[in-house]
């Protein structure tokens, strides 16, 4: 998903502080996707890079769009993104990384979906809410599509 790449009018600090909040729970997300997918088991692999490759394009939209607005994104995360590579690379090393992290994973994701959720309803313009709407609705369904597995 591509956010609209024309440069809009300036948005407020709170309507962008949501929106580096989304990013930022993205970048964090993305992080312990990129460990589990070197780390899932075979059968598991593929759905870890589903969300990885979801969060790493919503990372890439959500960042261009704040840089759009003035704001530099961060890239790396917070601590929660070391937390997640730990977490992962943990749990390899005592157990397989397959379906049964999928609680966890829903668990993540709605932190993420919060964030999502707040940028929406923090921003003033219809255009950026759609986009982050659209965001949204993609994390939503790759949830509703992998609901199964556990």
């Amino acid at each position: 998903m591509q956010l609209d790449p024309t440069p809009l009018q300036t948005m407020d600090d709170a309507a962008l502080d949501s929106l580096a909040l989304a990013h930022t729970r993205t970048v964090d997300a993305l992080a312990g996707f990129e460990v589990m997918v070197d780390k899932a088991e075979p059968q598991f692999r593929a759905t870890a890079a589903r969300f990885r490759d979801l969060h790493r394009a919503h990372a890439a939209a959500l960042s261009t769009l704040l840089q759009q607005h003035g704001r530099t994104p961060d890239d790396d995360g917070t601590f929660m993104a070391s937390v997640n590579r730990l977490v992962v690379t943990a749990r390899a090393f005592f157990d397989e990384i397959d379906e049964d992290v999928m609680d966890q994973v829903r668990n993540g994701e709605d932190h993420v979906l919060a964030a999502y959720r707040d940028a929406e309803s923090g921003v003033p313009f219809p255009v950026v809410k759609s986009s982050i709407a659209n965001l949204r609705t993609e994390l939503e369904a790759l949830l509703a599509e992998t609901r199964d597995l556990d």
